[in-house]
């Protein structure tokens, strides 16, 4: 594996910034005349180009949406941003929500994030190791350090799940937070033994030559929902029209980028600094506009197991 080829890839992947930009078609009038200003709070990875793409179309503007898009580190920055008023709505990934949940913490998800493509070995996130390493399977990483871009999240969740299922103690993984730029040089560096990256991160670990153990959303549950966009129990209570407006656009945003793959690597370039040739290589995830959730109940189950929270999560009244 050449260097210089690894190293343009993580470049351009370290580069990843946000658009606030959308489609200059006029919307149709809301019942005030203007648009509503709303600020989500997401992450930057391939996970939330719906919601991109969904701008760029002029969707959320339809709706009387002036929508703005402004990025955090993962779903557990985001929560306490939705709880401030600072975002309108936010993306997380499921394991986060459930854990605020048994927390109280006042919020409700209105709508589907994205989900895993379901195949092992084609999923657009996978645990991954040096090529030289001598962990080989899941199992052998009880003891080990693995990269979370957030702690306590559905990274945890996932490598514990493909660990139990390779027959290792997931108790005795460790894991330490990174940001998922981060994780590719910590990994090559021998800083931590293994990462766990999802798109567009997963090409510059296969570039620079790391080996998958595992697709660990695929050893989770099938077609696992893995994030949802969700908002405060307050904006609820406050504007329940903005937030039917909102959870409409987004479910239409999703259909959308489900059935326009090409579009969905094009929007890519709007918020990212990914270049094409590496677009085209990325696995995407599935965008159904529904959550599925049996695959939120067995992560409010495995959040239990692996001692996240002491308490079952009430999926019931976390759920539209």
């Amino acid at each position: 594996m050449r260097r210089r080829p690894v190293l343009a890839v993580l470049a351009a992947l370290l580069l990843a910034v946000t658009a606030c930009g959308g489609s200059d078609d006029e919307p149709e009038a809301t019942a005030s005349g203007q648009l509503d200003k709303v600020n989500v709070g997401v992450i930057a990875i391939v996970d939330v180009a719906p919601i991109y793409l969904g701008q760029a179309k002029g969707i959320f503007r339809d709706k009387g949406i002036d929508l703005t898009l402004t990025t955090a580190q993962g779903g557990a920055a985001i929560v306490p941003g939705v709880l401030s008023g600072q975002f309108q709505f936010g993306f997380s990934n499921t394991v986060s929500l459930l854990i605020a949940q048994t927390q109280k913490v006042p919020i409700k998800v209105v709508a589907n994030g994205n989900n895993s493509t379901g195949e092992d070995g084609k999923d657009f996130g996978a645990l991954y190791v040096k090529a030289d390493s001598p962990i080989k399977s899941p199992k052998d990483l009880a003891g080990k350090t693995v990269a979370a871009n957030t702690l306590k999240n559905i990274v945890e969740t996932s490598v514990k799940a493909s660990v139990k299922k390779d027959g290792g103690d997931a108790a005795a993984v460790k894991f330490t937070e990174l940001a998922f730029p981060d994780q590719v040089p910590a990994l090559e560096a021998g800083r931590v033994d293994a990462i766990f990256v999802v798109e567009p991160f997963q090409q510059s670990a296969i570039a620079a030559g790391a080996r998958r153990i595992a697709s660990s959303y695929v050893d989770t549950a099938p077609n696992l929902t893995v994030a949802m966009y969700f908002t405060s129990q307050k904006l609820i209570a406050e504007n329940q029209d903005l937030v039917t407006r909102f959870t409409e656009a987004i479910k239409e945003s999703l259909a959308y980028a489900d059935g326009h793959q090409d579009e969905v690597r094009e929007v890519l370039g709007s918020y990212t600094k990914i270049p094409p040739e590496t677009r085209d290589a990325l696995i995407l995830p599935r965008w159904p506009a529904e959550i599925n959730r049996a695959s939120v109940d067995t992560l409010a189950q495995l959040v239990v197991t692996d001692g996240l929270v002491k308490e079952q999560p009430d999926v019931a009244a976390l759920l539209p």
